[in-house]
C-alpha cells in the first residue's frame, strides 16, 4: 500500500537545536565520534530507498571531500538552478510538496530527508514529516543554523523510543501523534 511511505528526518543538532554553526561547520558532530559505532545510520539506510537533500546540504558534503552516499537510492537534491541529472541524483527544481506528496504515492521504502534546515522547515510547515529521529549532540553551540524555525504550526509528537550512547549522544525518535 503506498500510503505507508514515511518521510523520516534523521539528523544531528546541538543541544541547543543548530545542525551547523554560523560559517556551516559540522565539526562538533565530532565529539560522538566512536569507533564501530554508527547510531543506527546504517540500519536506517536500508529502510530507505529515496533521499531529498538540500542544494547547500549536498554541496557541504562534497565541499567536505566526501563523495555523496546512496547511489542505490533516488536522490533528490532540491535547488533553483536546473541541472543535468547525475545517474539516480537528480537536481530538483519544482514544488518541493509536489514532489513529497507524489512520492508518498508511489509505493517503496521510506523516504529520509537529510536536511538542510530550509528543507526540513518547509516539509513541516505542509505537513510532511511522519518521523523525526533527531541525535542530540551533548554541546551547546550559541548560535549556528536553527533546525527548527519559528512560525510553524503547532505538531504533537509521540516518542517512539529515546536511546543514550557512551559518548553522550541521545537519539530520539518521535512520530506525529495523530499518523
Amino acid at each position: 500500500m503506498a500510503m505507508d511511505r514515511k518521510v523520516i528526518l534523521y539528523i544531528s543538532m546541538s543541544l541547543d537545536g543548530y545542525i551547523a554553526t554560523k560559517d556551516n561547520s559540522l565539526d562538533f558532530l565530532s565529539i560522538v565520534e566512536q569507533e564501530g559505532e554508527d547510531y543506527g545510520y546504517i540500519d536506517f539506510v536500508k529502510s530507505v530507498d529515496t533521499v531529498i537533500i538540500g542544494r547547500k546540504t549536498y554541496e557541504k558534503v562534497i565541499e567536505m571531500g566526501y563523495e555523496y552516499p546512496h547511489k542505490d537510492k533516488d536522490v533528490y537534491i532540491v535547488t533553483r538552478t536546473t541541472k543535468p541529472s547525475i545517474g539516480n541524483f537528480k537536481f530538483y527544481t519544482g514544488e518541493l510538496t509536489q514532489l513529497v506528496n507524489s512520492l508518498k504515492n508511489q509505493s517503496g521504502k521510506y523516504i529520509y530527508c537529510d536536511g538542510g534546515a530550509e528543507i526540513v522547515n518547509e516539509l513541516i510547515i505542509n505537513d510532511l514529516v511522519d518521523e523525526y529521529i533527531i541525535s542530540v549532540i551533548p554541546i551547546l553551540l550559541g548560535d549556528g543554523i536553527k533546525l527548527f524555525k519559528d512560525g510553524r504550526p503547532e505538531q504533537k509528537l509521540e516518542l517512539v523510543s529515546a536511546k543514550q550512547f557512551d559518548k553522550g549522544l541521545t537519539q530520539l525518535h518521535y512520530k506525529l501523534a495523530d499518523k
